[in-house]
Formats: structure tokens, C-alpha cells, sequence
């Protein structure tokens, strides 16, 4: 039996409104955690990346690791790992060894995360970005496991998500 996902709605009117999302998130991130980010093409998930690690206490500029693959950061109290698969495919982002940074000691935010489905941990908090006007933007968070659906929850009863 298959059973659906909860979803949560975060509706962002500038980079500003992106920024207190990733705010709200940031506080609750634990070594291990994924975020598997997609959305079109200048939807916003570097944006959202970026504002991740500044919350982290990220103090290098974070750029987009489309070329790179994988950036490595230190954030005050978690290294933040930052990647884009969506230039690779998955049988070459498997011979990466993302295990290491999706079970590892820090947290990690996968751009283009739909290019590798069968290479994402099973639980990890899937945020989609929509555009929805020039700076609008439409974040629809789905929770996989029990730690992601209790930070989505909380963040609900905290009046963050609509």
C-alpha cells in the first residue's frame, strides 16, 4: 500500500522571503541531513543554497557547483556540502561516493536531486521551487522520513508555511 507525502506550501515574494526559509530551516539541521532541491532552470535553488549556508554560518561565497559537482564548506557548526547533478548522469554521480556526504557530518543540498533518484537516501526533505512571477517563488516541501515531517510540522505551527 502505498502511502502519500505531506506537503507544505512556502510562498516567497523576493529573495528576502527565501532567505527566512532557510533561516527556519537552518536551526534544525543535524549531521546527515539531505536536501534534495529542483525546480526550473533560474527558479532559485542556488538562491536558496546560498541563504542555506549564510544561515549555517557559512562565511565563503557559495557558488553554483555546476561544474564542480560537489563544493565542500565550512559552516560554524556543520560542513555544508553543496552539489549539481544536473550535468552528470546517475551512473556517474554514483561513482562520486555521495553516501559519504549523505550519511556524513554535515549537510548536504543536492541541486537537480531528480537526476538521481535511486542514489538519495530514503529519508531527506525534497523542496521543489516554482516560479511563480519575477521574484515570486513557490517552495512545495515534501518531508521523507520522520525527522523531516516533525521539522515541517513544527514549522507549520510556527506560522512558516501556508
Amino acid at each position: 500500500m502505498m502511502t502519500t507525502q505531506p506537503q507544505y506550501t512556502y510562498e516567497s515574494a523576493n529573495e528576502q522571503d527565501t532567505s527566512r526559509l532557510a533561516e527556519a530551516l537552518a536551526p534544525m539541521m543535524t549531521p546527515g541531513t539531505v536536501l534534495a532541491l529542483d525546480g526550473d532552470l533560474g527558479a532559485g535553488k542556488t538562491t536558496f543554497s546560498q541563504a542555506l549556508a549564510r544561515a549555517l554560518g557559512v562565511a565563503d561565497v557559495v557558488n553554483s557547483p555546476t561544474f564542480t559537482i560537489i563544493k565542500e564548506y565550512s559552516g560554524e557548526s556543520l560542513p555544508f556540502y553543496h552539489m549539481d547533478v544536473y550535468r552528470i548522469t546517475e551512473e556517474e554521480a554514483d561513482e562520486l561516493g555521495l553516501d559519504e556526504y549523505f550519511y556524513g557530518d554535515g549537510v548536504t543540498v543536492v541541486e537537480w536531486a531528480s537526476r538521481i533518484p535511486d542514489l538519495l537516501p530514503e529519508e531527506r526533505l525534497t523542496i521543489y521551487i516554482e516560479t511563480t512571477g519575477l521574484q515570486e517563488r513557490r517552495f512545495l516541501l515534501t518531508p521523507e522520513g520522520p525527522v523531516y515531517r516533525h521539522w515541517c510540522e513544527t514549522l507549520k505551527q510556527n506560522g512558516v508555511f501556508i
